[in-house]
């Protein structure tokens, strides 16, 4: 692991909770930088011509995908300056940044997905079903890879600073509860 100022908040969390969302507005309301291994993430998918999903697949198998993804934290492309970063893994290579965990009704995050036109790196679902599958075969994905990989369990609620439920919540509230978590503590 690589160690951090708290100038660092990373977001992690549930597919559909609001992470991309809520670190980009968290880190415009800072006036931090943004940064996101998703982007990676979906950028290997591109070239390679498959879904994240895919991805996904091939990574349980094949370790070089992860090392491409991770690289980023050896040699941060946001430097030393203050950064707001969406990872579901960041908060693990970077011990001391501000972790949090964001989660969702899985029923809830399922239709967030449905219903954005805006994302990218995953096809466009049919139906609600269809993107309620690719959830969970995303998430058990991850969540088995994360183990055997890293041996870490990203829903671990003792791994974050703070976690917020968005079920309910905008992401302008999502933003303004951690905003508000951070200052209190920092």
């Amino acid at each position: 692991m690589h160690k951090t100022s708290r100038q660092v908040i990373t977001i992690s969390g549930d597919l559909g909770s609001g992470k991309s969302t809520v670190a980009r507005m968290l880190a415009e309301k800072l006036g931090w930088q943004y940064y996101s291994t998703g982007m990676v993430q979906r950028q290997i998918a591109a070239e390679l011509g498959i879904t994240t999903i895919e991805l996904n697949q091939i990574a349980s198998s094949d370790s070089s995908i992860d090392t491409k993804i991770d690289a980023v934290f050896q040699n941060p492309p946001w430097g030393k300056n203050p950064c707001v970063i969406d990872s579901r893994l960041a908060f693990y290579f970077l011990a001391d940044s501000y972790k949090v965990c964001l989660t969702v009704d899985a029923d809830i995050a399922a239709l967030r997905i449905f219903n954005d036109q805006t994302r990218t790196g995953e096809r466009k679902y049919k139906t609600l079903k269809q993107a309620q599958l690719a959830c969970q075969t995303r998430r058990k994905l991850e969540l088995e890879r994360f183990k055997n990989n890293y041996d870490i369990d990203i829903e671990n609620p003792k791994n974050y600073n703070l976690v917020v439920d968005t079920s309910s919540l905008s992401a302008e509230q999502t933003c303004d509860c951690i905003l508000q978590a951070f200052r209190k503590q920092y």
